[in-house]
């Protein structure tokens, strides 16, 4: 990426609330991957005007225009399958926050749309990009599991935008299945107790070699955004994270990899390698939501 770009793809972010703020701030700073992209505007259901002089455009303008070749979708996760199918089908490529679908299903369907198209689609994992998750990466590395487990708890969010907690928190189980292989579910729960916003799924899933993964999310006023995690090995024990240090620009290094992607510079095998992922996490959680439905 050190070249200087023979040209430049134009760029729309669309939805500014913390991701997308994000996007505009990195796109508008001379970075690397920033030279191969040019900001034209941003997409918002609120009259904004403009922020920071990047202007304001309509969603029609952004589908129709030529200049526009990237569309950066950082909305709320319910309105994400409706514009990704939108932009593919104006042929342009898109880069989404994760999940990129709250369906497995139509997350297949947009891949093959991508295809069809020929346009990359790329769904935005910066858990994978955290300095924790490079810690963690490591420290499991050559061992065997015997158990573990992934706490997270957060405040509430709102199940119509963000979709069922098995996808709202599909991070936890990015970083499961990359630590530790493809899962399968053996049973869920959720708790819920909508009068005081509290709620809790609790996952029990299986590794391939038939090891015990629980996942936990729990949110609710006052609880604070935290991870506990206990992974058991043969070799020892892993409890909880030491500070590893402070994420620097997890944005901006997952629009390098975007940018690589637009370059053609990821071989067909990572890309394949990345895709069965980002559909075997889709897939878990679907799964987690349907069990959790049926035990109602």
């Amino acid at each position: 990426m050190n070249a200087e770009p023979e040209r430049k793809f134009g760029v729309v972010v669309v939805g500014v609330g913390r991701a997308g703020s994000v996007r505009i701030r990195d796109l508008r700073n001379p970075h690397a991957s920033s030279a191969f992209l040019n900001l034209i505007g941003f997409v918002s259901r609120r009259e904004l005007g403009n922020i920071d002089e990047v202007q304001q455009i309509s969603l029609e303008n952004a589908l129709s225009s030529p200049e526009v070749e990237v569309a950066y979708i950082c909305s709320e996760s319910s309105s994400h399958e409706d514009y990704i199918r939108q932009f593919l089908n104006a042929g342009k490529h898109v880069l989404v926050e994760y999940p990129m679908t709250l369906s497995w299903e139509a997350a297949q369907d947009l891949w093959k749309l991508a295809e069809q198209k020929g346009k990359v689609l790329h769904e935005e994992h910066v858990e994978l990009l955290m300095e924790e998750f490079a810690f963690l990466k490591k420290e499991v590395v050559g061992k065997d599991l015997l158990k573990g487990s992934l706490l997270f708890t957060a405040g509430p969010l709102e199940e119509e935008r963000f979709g069922f907690p098995a996808f709202s928190g599909i991070s936890r189980l990015t970083w499961l299945v990359s630590l530790f292989g493809e899962l399968s579910l053996i049973s869920a729960t959720l708790e819920e107790r909508k009068e005081d916003q509290h709620m809790k799924m609790t996952v029990c899933l299986e590794t391939e070699n038939k090891r015990p993964l629980t996942w936990i999310e729990e949110k609710g006023p006052g609880l604070k955004r935290n991870r506990h995690l206990s992974f058991h090995f043969k070799s020892g024990s892993l409890e909880n994270m030491p500070n590893v240090g402070v994420n620097k620009n997890i944005f901006l290094k997952d629009q390098n990899i975007f940018v690589q992607k637009l370059l053609g510079q990821f071989s067909e095998k990572e890309l394949a390698a990345e895709k069965k992922r980002i559909l075997h996490c889709l897939w878990l959680a679907e799964e987690i939501q349907k069990y959790c439905y049926s035990k109602k």
